[in-house]
């Protein structure tokens, strides 16, 4: 077993899938992503919240189905309780292994770190094809919002023509910058928030706290409702692909995926406690865009029409911030040596060029689907993701429990075992209930991340394409060797 002696220089080492990756200034001075040679812009605090907030949640667009599945009652409790299960461990987990590994590269280093490169290209293979179908989520909403004012655009061309336009709207503006990307999440965020709040205040005088109180156990779909619990309080992890991007990550991140975390749980408990309260039930209208519906109802056809607008505007920001999440990985991966070397060219605004058309084609190709399928294929998806998250999590705290963290969740190696119990638990269950349909096609995607990294490394090998490893960052081969203060035996 190898074992860190760590000197004055206070510098620390992490295994790198046999390796030793360095990061001199992980407990103090600059990360490798924070180099003042690199002329681009960092992410402040402020911006931040609201990538992870679009990230994860982006407002209660997306919960009516909860509603539909399962009733008020389990819908709210749904809200406050999955967020202890699931939520919390993530986004502690979250701020531990971003802040100790602070690249762009995110949880494919930290699953390399902890179990070899291999996996941690299967991680990053997962895990963008996972946030590609999510992507393809919000043209989809987007649309469903507008179709009841703009019958056209429910289906056909007119449908296919939207979301070709969307994409490449919202594709430019990533490509213009990470800066542009998060004043944008900001702006976006408070005007698909306000809404609801007015919302709340107009409905108090129809609020009928016994709506709230109806359940029936028998009428549950319980796939449907946990999907949807899922899917609006998962993602946040992504935000660690973005680490290189972000001023001083490990004070800046702990912070911002603390007051996100308010900040989403609060998003959608708020509306659902107003929607539930002020209106008569009908679970069958509980669907895509069912709050627009209730603001007409409560407020008038002007609220009606800020809830639909609101809707828009959120729906660009979580397209922009998932974009960006899933591009900058993309680049991580290339600057790591996983894929060609080609990913990584930034354009001048430093954003990942190449990732970017990645990930836009494949929005493009996956929003065809419906809602419920698109959500089921992510979910799955997701769930193999995290599980070789939490064991990369768990495996560092055994291995290395002395290595200097930046942010260290207060509990030990028993605790935390103990925090992944409960949302993999969670994890088996969403898997259990998927549909042979969505099983079938995920697990097809699974295996070709099995065979497409030894591809990769064939053609690597074969001098077809070119690899390379980014000189900014840790030399994960020869870090041991030439840093003669830290010593692993």
């Amino acid at each position: 077993m190898q074992k860190l002696r760590i000197t004055s220089n206070k510098q620390t080492s992490i295994p790198m899938g046999g390796y030793n990756v360095e990061y001199a200034g992980l407990n103090e001075g600059l990360s490798p992503r924070q180099n003042p040679s690199h002329n681009v812009k960092k992410i402040s605090i402020l911006p931040l919240i609201f990538l992870i907030f679009y990230e994860v949640s982006g407002g209660p667009f997306g919960v009516e189905d909860s509603v539909k599945a399962a009733g008020p009652l389990l819908a709210l409790i749904g809200f406050l309780v999955f967020p202890l299960i699931w939520s919390v461990p993530e986004a502690l987990i979250t701020a531990e292994m971003g802040t100790m590994f602070p690249e762009d590269g995110g949880y494919v280093v930290w699953v390399s770190s902890a179990l070899g490169p291999y996996w941690g290209f299967q991680q990053g293979w997962m895990k963008w094809l996972s946030g590609v179908i999510d992507n393809a989520l919000y043209p989809v909403l987007f649309l469903d919002y507008l179709k009841s004012g703009f019958p056209a655009l429910g289906d056909g061309y007119p449908r296919i023509l939207a979301v070709i336009f969307l994409t490449i709207a919202l594709t430019y503006m990533n490509f213009r910058g990470m800066t542009i990307v998060g004043w944008v999440a900001v702006l976006l965020g408070v005007f698909s928030i306000l809404p609801f709040i007015i919302m709340g205040f107009v409905s108090v005088p129809k609020i009928d706290p016994s709506r709230w109180l109806v359940v029936d156990l028998h009428m549950v779909d319980w796939n449907l409702y946990l999907n949807t619990l899922f899917w609006n309080l998962n993602y946040w992890d992504s935000i660690s692909t973005l680490a290189g991007e972000v001023d001083n990550p490990k004070k800046t991140l702990p912070k911002a995926l603390f007051y996100a975390l308010i900040l989403v749980v609060c998003g959608y408990f708020f509306p659902l406690l107003v929607g539930t309260g002020a209106v008569p039930l009908n679970r069958d209208l509980w669907t895509d865009g069912y709050f627009s519906e209730i603001a007409k109802l409560v407020g008038g056809v002007w609220l009606r029409w800020w809830v639909q607008a609101g809707a828009a505007m959120s729906n660009m920001g979580m397209f922009v911030t998932e974009m960006s999440s899933d591009s900058f990985q993309l680049l991580g991966m290339a600057e790591r040596g996983m894929l060609p070397e080609f990913f990584a060219k930034r354009s001048r605004y430093g954003t990942p060029l190449i990732g970017i058309l990645f990930s836009a084609s494949g929005v493009v190709l996956l929003s065809q689907l419906s809602f419920q399928e698109i959500v089921a294929a992510e979910n799955f998806l997701y769930c193999f993701g995290m599980i070789l998250e939490f064991i990369a999590f768990v495996r560092l705290r055994m291995t290395h429990p002395a290595v200097t963290r930046p942010y260290s969740i207060p509990v030990g190696t028993t605790g935390a075992v103990l925090m992944c119990v409960p949302p993999t638990i969670l994890i088996c269950v969403v898997l259990a209930l998927s549909t042979v349909k969505v099983m079938v096609i995920s697990v097809f995607a699974i295996l070709i991340g099995l065979v497409l990294q030894p591809f990769l490394k064939y053609t690597e090998k074969k001098r077809w394409v070119k690899f390379s490893t980014s000189a900014d960052l840790p030399d994960l081969q020869n870090s041991h060797e030439d840093n003669e203060s830290l010593v692993c035996e």
